[in-house]
């Protein structure tokens, strides 16, 4: 309360010390008369020339009191329509954005997409044509010079558990830049969900803070954001992400600040409408636009607003795992775990049954599986087997099959040449 009342009465403290300032003047200019010759002058004239100063000095101040209010959008209506007091940009637009825009004109940035579609490739199993098709996109809208929306905005459609998360986080490392992951299953609620992302509005609880989402983003401007999930989020929280796409930024509900979304890359990711998805991957793999037509009506009947997507730029659909890239996902699972309990996986350890038999759970539960189920059936049938051999002592493992399940045998370490190759 102290510091509002104290910013009003601020500018007449300021008028009244200019007042003293000048008298003071005034003295110090009689005195320098007085001894110069000039006194006599000076004093016939003392009354037109305090007169003339004093009307210099209120006038400078009158224009700084009126620029002040006028920033703080305080100006009484009778002054902020006289169009001779004001700028044209401020009369008739945001001249403060435009100016920020203008400073943040992107520069274009030119990207190899062969070498991007590698390294994803590389990294995500089982969706080579989409991975190529992201990388190509990312190094069109990164070579325009000016954007006034963000980088991208593709939506990750699919089953769970192919890939969509990971190619994001994969994505953002490719490119070096800080990946901004949130899980919107926990925005579900309005007020609090929309709150926690943009912030509060003066008044309410949480409004001294920025919001997750418009801090990361005044800080890292360029970041990958990945909106998991994003069917989830409540409706108020889509609205407040319109304007991101759209226009270019986004409002901190906090102090009305709007932060650019200019040079973002957002991800969103759906396991919405997979089904008929997957038939339209199937029957439109040659035709991306159709899939794109085909794809917004399967995901508008499942409940996605039209005016999210009509803002998206493009819609990837995953393909389902299947055949060997489930063995390879259950492979890369298998190493992972394995190293989580300080051992290492011998060359050509793993037993092939092993991973039949994970690619036949999976089959069965059909385009509902995903990764984490291959995780929970690794963890059933190994895990164990896993403490025990540490227990003992061993550094690297092999799994084999046998009739009473899986069991990991003590195996060799690699040696210090062999793990250079592998390492290289």
């Amino acid at each position: 309360m102290f510091p509002a009342r104290l910013n009003r009465i601020l500018p007449w403290i300021f008028l009244a010390t200019g007042i003293l300032a000048l008298i003071q003047l005034v003295s110090m200019l009689g005195k320098f008369a007085a001894k110069s010759g000039l006194a006599a002058w000076f004093l016939h004239h003392r009354l037109e020339i305090a007169a003339g100063l004093g009307v210099a000095a209120a006038m400078a101040w009158l224009v700084v009191g009126l620029g002040a209010l006028r920033r703080r959008n305080r100006l009484p209506k009778f002054l902020s329509e006289r169009r001779w007091l004001m700028d044209i940009l401020d009369r008739l637009t945001n001249r403060a954005e435009l100016e920020r825009r203008l400073a943040e004109n992107s520069e274009p940035i030119f990207v190899d997409a062969d070498a991007l579609a590698a390294t994803l490739k590389a990294n995500v199993v089982g969706q080579d044509k989409t991975c190529v098709d992201v990388a190509a996109q990312i190094r069109r809208r990164l070579a325009l010079k000016q954007r006034g929306k963000p980088v991208g905005v593709f939506l990750f459609a699919g089953p769970p558990g192919v890939g969509k998360t990971w190619l994001g986080k994969v994505l953002a490392d490719a490119l070096g830049r800080k990946l901004l992951h949130f899980d919107m299953t926990q925005f579900s609620a309005g007020g609090f969900g929309a709150t926690s992302l943009f912030g509060a509005a003066k008044g309410y609880v949480g409004s001294q803070e920025y919001g997750k989402l418009t801090a990361a983003l005044r800080d890292t401007p360029d970041a990958v954001v990945l909106l998991d999930e994003i069917e989830k989020a409540h409706s108020d929280v889509h609205k407040n992400f319109l304007t991101a796409w759209n226009d270019g930024f986004i409002t901190e509900k906090s102090d009305g600040k709007q932060i650019s979304t200019t040079r973002a890359i957002f991800i969103l990711t759906t396991n919405a409408a997979i089904d008929e998805l997957s038939d339209l991957s199937r029957q439109y793999a040659e035709d991306p636009d159709e899939l794109r037509r085909a794809a917004v009506g399967a995901l508008r009947g499942a409940g996605f607003a039209p005016e999210v997507l009509n803002r998206i730029d493009r819609i990837f659909v995953f393909d389902p795992l299947a055949g060997l890239d489930i063995a390879r996902v259950a492979a890369l699972e298998i190493e992972r775990m394995i190293s989580s309990y300080g051992l290492t996986v011998a060359e050509g350890g793993i037993d092939p049954e092993v991973l039949f038999d994970l690619m036949g759970r999976q089959q069965k539960i059909g385009l509902q599986a995903s990764s984490r189920d291959l995780t929970r059936a690794i963890e059933e049938s190994i895990a164990d087997s896993l403490i025990a051999a540490r227990e003992k002592g061993a550094k690297a493992v092999s799994l084999v099959k046998g009739p009473d399940g899986v069991r990991a045998e003590i195996a060799a370490a690699p040696g210090p040449a062999k793990l250079k190759a592998q390492e290289g």
